[in-house]
């Protein structure tokens, strides 16, 4: 273990040098290993001694565009770790390793039980924009809810949006009876289905009656300009380049966003692009911006969940009787397939 100081840091170039709620210590922490603490105008850096190395070079040209009087981001810091850190070939969006990560709202108090979930949350919580690409069953939406509970729940935001697009799974469900809000309902209850798991029935009604949670139809959204929200894009997937366009513009100040969504599962016309799967790959390199992709290993729904997933990505083995079945057969066949 290697250990050096720097000195003559006052108050505000340590908050230049470490970034909004630490975020650029954080990298250092998690990509380089090093334990940086700042005390009485003094910074040490602690970890192995080629990595202390690297650490002091790092933020001795950080502190020398501080004295130019320039801004320092999190991107000028991800910068100079991949050129000075020959080990590093990317640097993550958040540690998947280490202790769960803890979530709490108003009422529960919650701990991710997945590095994956870890990453998502830590994710969250130093980005204002993150994509959350995974299967079912991985807790996309719950932790996605979860957070921005605990957001409001510490005034860091004023309200809650949660949107998803109304597109049909597979199956045609015709004029629903009822109001607009009868209409869309079935669309956003799953959004609602996680809302109760954390807040008993009277409390999500008046949080609605208030204002301080919206659920809307993503067509809702056009015109509109967020602020103070934490707003969930829930079924990202299902949604055109255009109108993922039109979501991520509603953002305003002192908002987040969340979008979340499987790109195995998309409900959109044959030969229309996922605005979900175009935005992780147009977004992905820009500063504040994190993508999380979650794997068939943080599947915590019921232990089956993780098996089917992986069934259905396997191709079924051909039959010699599928060829001699009747015609309702190969029908019912090639409609799974198509599925």
């Amino acid at each position: 273990m290697a250990e050096t100081t720097l000195e003559g840091i006052d108050r505000d170039e340590a908050i230049a040098l470490f970034g909004s709620r630490d975020e650029n210590l954080r990298l250092f922490r998690d990509v380089l290993g090093l334990k940086v603490v700042a005390r009485s105008g003094k910074v040490s850096i602690q970890g192995a001694p080629e990595q202390v190395e690297i650490g002091q070079k790092i933020l001795d040209q950080l502190r020398e565009k501080y004295r130019q009087q320039q801004d320092i981001s999190s991107s000028d810091v991800r910068i100079l770790i991949d050129q000075m850190n020959p080990s590093s070939d990317a640097i993550p969006v958040g540690p998947r390793d280490g202790g769960p990560a803890e979530i709490v709202g108003p009422v529960v108090r919650l701990r991710t039980k997945t590095p994956g979930q870890r990453q998502y949350v830590e994710a969250m919580r130093n980005n204002d924009l993150v994509f959350c690409v995974g299967p079912a069953g991985t807790g996309k939406t719950f932790l996605a809810v979860a957070q921005a509970l605990e957001e409001m729940h510490q005034r860091r935001i004023k309200r809650i949006v949660l949107v998803r697009p109304a597109v049909e799974a597979g199956e045609k469900l015709g004029f629903l009876p009822g109001d607009m809000q009868a209409k869309v309902n079935p669309y956003l209850r799953p959004l609602l289905d996680a809302l109760r798991d954390m807040l008993d029935y009277e409390k999500v009604k008046a949080f609605m009656e208030n204002d301080a949670i919206e659920m809307a139809p993503l067509a809702y959204m056009r015109g509109r300009t967020l602020n103070d929200s934490f707003i969930i894009l829930d079924e990202g997937q299902n949604t055109t380049i255009s109108q993922m366009q039109m979501f991520l513009t509603r953002m305003g100040q002192g908002s987040k966003i969340v979008v979340t969504g499987d790109v195995t599962q998309v409900d959109l016309p044959p030969g229309t692009r996922s605005g979900l799967k175009d935005a992780v790959v147009r977004l992905d390199r820009i500063e504040n911006v994190a993508v999380v992709r979650m794997e068939k290993t943080d599947i915590v729904r019921h232990r089956l969940v993780q098996a089917i997933v992986k069934a259905y990505e396997k191709p079924i083995p051909h039959r010699s009787e599928d060829s001699a079945s009747a015609d309702g057969s190969k029908n019912a066949d090639t409609n799974v397939s198509n599925e």
